[in-house]
């Protein structure tokens, strides 16, 4: 077996002294507020790194919905599932009908629309809340989920159309010659050669535009006030309104809310990185 060489030991030391700082600076936020949501209401602020008496009657009490804050928490909970996996298809959908006619079928105009699409990303998504809410007003659509989806919608889709338009590049243009001449329509030539060979990118961006609108507070803030329309980051921060908020509660809700996009970044993981850089740089 092969010794490593003194670089090789050199760049694995660099790594370590970068990572393990990094690593620690992350997981610390997050225990934190598994430390919060398994202590008493009494033990919530000790300063312990171990709550004396930990328990999980905070889990109790929000999967019950045992709390004035919480009365709602499984219909807001399944709002933001809803608008989240909304989002997502309809911005994979977008994109993907985009990318594909741009680059494969090189409609006219196609660069404009790139263009476009990049240059919306020198405008700060904060800037267009109260012209999105104003736009969602006229349409009779606040307090309505779409109002939500559509911005969603349209934040993510310039970014999804640019990195899928540089992954598409990078295929074969032999490949759809090949299927065009066995017969192919261009419907089968998308569905049947295009989809599967950039399932890695559509996973990617499917992936982010599900965690952009899961997270999104601003928007949802805006547009949605109903006590049962409104998402579970908005009513997070009804927590914040009371004199003594309960931050014991708060954190075990925080903690749940942060479960389902770990759980698809863990799922997805391999195609995150791969997806997302296919476009980054053009062969």
């Amino acid at each position: 077996m092969k010794l490593p060489s003194l670089k090789e030991i050199g760049n694995e030391a660099k790594l370590l002294l970068i990572g393990i700082p990094v690593l620690i600076w992350t997981l610390v936020p997050i225990y934190h507020m598994f430390l919060f949501a398994i202590s008493p209401k009494e033990d919530a602020f000790s300063g312990k790194l171990w709550p004396a008496h930990p328990t999980l009657n905070n889990f109790k009490i929000v999967f019950y919905q045992e709390h004035y804050f919480l009365r709602d928490f499984w219909i807001q909970f399944f709002n933001s599932v809803v608008i989240a996996l909304s989002a997502g298809a309809l911005t994979l959908m977008i994109a993907t009908a985009a990318a594909f006619s741009i680059s494969r079928l090189r409609v006219p105009g196609g660069r404009w629309v790139m263009n476009l699409a990049l240059f919306t990303y020198f405008i700060p998504a904060a800037f267009l809340a109260v012209p999105m809410y104003r736009t969602m007003g006229n349409y009779g659509l606040l307090n309505n989920h779409w109002s939500l989806i559509l911005a969603m919608v349209t934040i993510a889709s310039p970014y999804a159309i640019w990195v899928l338009k540089q992954a598409s590049d990078k295929l074969p243009v032999e490949l759809d010659e090949a299927a065009t001449m066995d017969g192919a329509t261009t419907l089968q030539l998308f569905r049947l050669v295009y989809v599967p060979l950039m399932m890695p990118s559509l996973v990617a961006i499917g992936t982010y535009a599900i965690l952009l609108a899961w997270n999104e507070y601003l928007y949802a803030f805006l547009l949605l006030s109903r006590d049962t329309e409104i998402t579970l980051p908005v009513a997070l921060g009804n927590f914040l309104a009371a004199d003594d908020s309960p931050w014991e509660l708060l954190m075990t809700t925080g903690f749940i809310y942060a479960l389902p996009p770990a759980a698809i970044y863990y799922a997805f993981r391999r195609y995150m990185v791969g997806g997302l850089t296919a476009g980054a740089v053009k062969s």
